[in-house]
């Protein structure tokens, strides 16, 4: 071979060698063409990405926005509707309504204070009837007459024992006795509760309604020395009846009955000397048997109770305690 044809095949050489590496070169710059693009293409993508995510987040934003201000709109029109509704049935009527319990207490306690001055001012006292002789009774004289005995007004039931009564309100000012026998009052009175008992006992004979003395304390206090005088008058044959229509008003009674008289609770009870009602109907009953047994109820009605029974007037002892209207308000906000 000559060296013309080596150099040539040399050449040739050289050329595939040559354009091998041109080619690798190639495919390596195409490569890192392609690399890069992908690079670009996923970068794109994933700022693609972000930008909906940030945009559905904002979007689910916004939406739950406007559903939490239509859940505010709609509490504050309830709330709205909610405060016109409780001031128009409830506070809007409710000083109405006290209005018209005030004035229902301040008419049942008239009516009470009207029905005692009235059972007071009843003309108990027969007046004489003159009986004319018949004009066919020829035998008796025209000017002879015939007068009814009158009946004793009830303002002197107690008349024949004024020096005793008076003699005991005395004692039970002056000297009271601490430590006297049970029955007997063992407190002392002052002198508005004396005039009360001497009004009731003399001016009103027994029977009627008295101021209350401000309290139910003060009240018992002077019914227990109603009851210790009328047990000296009236021995074994008496028996006092209580009503007042809470429990409690009547644990204050029996407490304060003890304290003043001395008693147990044995005393307090059916067959003893004091009984308890919380309603009038059997208190009534109680009376009508101690009176066909020939016996005498006294009926003390506690200042807490706004009416009396008709029936009760019907007895010939009874107390009843007129209360304020302080005194009412007063045991409605006890209940």
């Amino acid at each position: 071979m000559t060296e013309s044809n080596l150099k040539q095949n040399q050449e040739v050489v050289d050329n595939q060698n040559k354009n091998n590496l041109d080619n690798e070169n190639l495919d390596k710059s195409m490569h890192v063409e392609e690399n890069c693009l992908d690079q670009n293409i996923s970068a794109q993508l994933e700022g693609k990405n972000v930008e909906e995510l940030f945009k559905l987040a904002l979007k689910d934003l916004c939406e739950r926005r406007i559903s939490l201000e239509k859940q505010i709109e709609e509490l504050e029109k309830r709330k709205i509707k909610v405060e016109q509704e409780a001031e128009t049935s409830f506070t809007g009527q409710s000083d109405s309504i006290a209005r018209k319990v005030k004035g229902f207490q301040d008419y049942l306690t008239g009516a009470l204070q009207n029905l005692s001055q009235s059972v007071e001012q009843l003309e108990l006292v027969s007046q004489p009837v003159v009986v004319t002789p018949s004009p066919l009774d020829k035998n008796q004289s025209t000017n002879e007459t015939e007068i009814v005995e009158s009946i004793p007004a009830i303002a002197d039931t107690f008349k024949p024992d004024k020096e005793l009564i008076l003699q005991l309100l005395n004692q039970y000012q002056e000297r009271p006795d601490y430590y006297a026998e049970p029955w007997k009052f063992r407190r002392s009175l002052e002198s508005q509760d004396i005039e009360v008992l001497e009004d009731w006992f003399f001016n009103m004979g027994g029977r009627g309604a008295q101021p209350s003395r401000g309290n139910r304390s003060r009240n018992v206090l002077l019914a227990a020395a109603l009851i210790s005088i009328l047990g000296e008058l009236y021995g074994d044959k008496f028996q006092a009846l209580v009503l007042a229509s809470q429990p409690e008003r009547l644990g204050e009674w029996r407490r304060g009955l003890q304290d003043a008289l001395g008693l147990n609770r044995e005393d307090f009870g059916p067959n003893s000397g004091i009984v308890l009602f919380e309603r009038a109907n059997p208190l009534i009953e109680r009376a009508d048997r101690l009176e066909s047994a020939n016996e005498v109820p006294l009926i003390l009605i506690d200042a807490a109770e706004q009416n009396v029974e008709i029936p009760i007037l019907q007895f010939p002892i009874w107390l009843a305690f007129a209360a304020t209207n302080d005194e009412l308000y007063l045991e409605e906000d006890l209940m």
